[in-house]
């Protein structure tokens, strides 16, 4: 049985706790949130028996083998590195940090303690991209052209749920980063060219509400990224795959051909929720003694390409 804390009951923090459920020999035992009367409801729907606002309250359970991160994103690599020095493994949710400097410290901390240390690059996990994968794997399809839009409406500082927020989102460090690394995970190929511009910076929140992106993989591949916080109108992100021998349209876990016809990829995994087959890799890379898709070494290019497109930016 791997015992694990969850830091974060959150929007975030319910998705994983639901996805859990379904992974035999994992157990959520400890549960963090600054809210503790929220955090105490949570626990109590969830069963989970210990409760704090404290994540070294958690860290300091000898029956804790690993530890979720689902906290605002300015505390990702501080805790994660919390984490591995308690000698937990850690899976840390998206981005893993919002510098290059604080990834780069998460990384080579996880090299020398040994521990698993993985980012909740959801994408990697979705069975409809999985679906477009094992096609490019399989030699059978070739991006030439990767179209995404990234589209919110976030004018004031809310969560998923429509909840007030005690922390800032961004568009380049959070949600850029998903694509970022799709691409070069789908390309199997770095990327050597990247291009930024972004809109009006908000006058309360002090964002950017709009960017656009360009990459250029080794191989040749592009990404054109458009993301939004004023879009008002369907939102989520929207992947455009144009390749070699046709075209795929991926909807979070709904993929069509460029004909918009749907594609089954109910059978491309165990489950159709991303979350669940993210925490399967985390829990089974632990078991195993491996490193995990998206382990932290293994998603660092893309923290490096965002600091080049801040640098830009600035």
């Amino acid at each position: 049985m791997i015992k694990v804390a969850l830091a974060g009951a959150g929007a975030f923090g319910i998705k994983h706790l639901d996805g859990i459920k379904l992974i035999d020999g994992v157990e959520v035992v400890s549960l963090i949130s600054r809210d503790i009367d929220k955090t105490k409801e949570v626990a109590a729907k969830y069963g989970i028996g210990h409760v704090t606002t404290d994540l070294a309250d958690s860290l300091a359970l000898k029956e804790v083998d690993a530890v979720i991160l689902c906290t605002p994103t300015q505390m990702h690599a501080a805790q994660a590195i919390a984490c591995m020095q308690a000698g937990k493994h850690v899976q840390v949710e998206i981005p893993l940090a919002d510098s290059l400097k604080d990834a780069q410290a998460v990384v080579e901390l996880q090299k020398k303690t040994g521990l698993v240390a993985m980012c909740g690059h959801t994408r990697r996990f979705n069975p409809s991209h999985q679906y477009v994968h094992k096609e490019i794997q399989a030699g059978k399809f070739n991006i030439q052209q990767m179209d995404v839009q990234t589209y919110f409406f976030r004018r004031t500082n809310m969560n998923a749920l429509g909840q007030a927020r005690s922390w800032t989102d961004h568009l380049l460090w959070h949600h850029a980063a998903h694509t970022v690394d799709l691409f070069a995970y789908q390309c199997g190929s770095p990327i050597v060219k990247a291009n930024a511009v972004q809109g009006p910076i908000h006058p309360t929140l002090g964002i950017a509400m709009d960017m656009s992106i360009q990459l250029k993989a080794a191989n040749g591949a592009i990404c054109t990224l458009s993301l939004s916080f004023n879009n008002d109108g369907p939102l989520g992100t929207f992947f455009r795959y144009i390749g070699d021998s046709g075209t795929y349209l991926a909807r979070y876990d709904d993929l069509f051909n460029g004909k918009d016809e749907k594609i089954d990829v109910s059978k491309v995994d165990v489950s159709m929720n991303g979350i669940e087959l993210q925490d399967r890799e985390f829990f089974a890379a632990i078991r195993e003694g491996r490193e995990p898709n998206s382990s932290v070494a293994k998603v660092l290019p893309c923290y490096q390409v965002l600091h080049d497109l801040e640098q830009q930016l600035a």
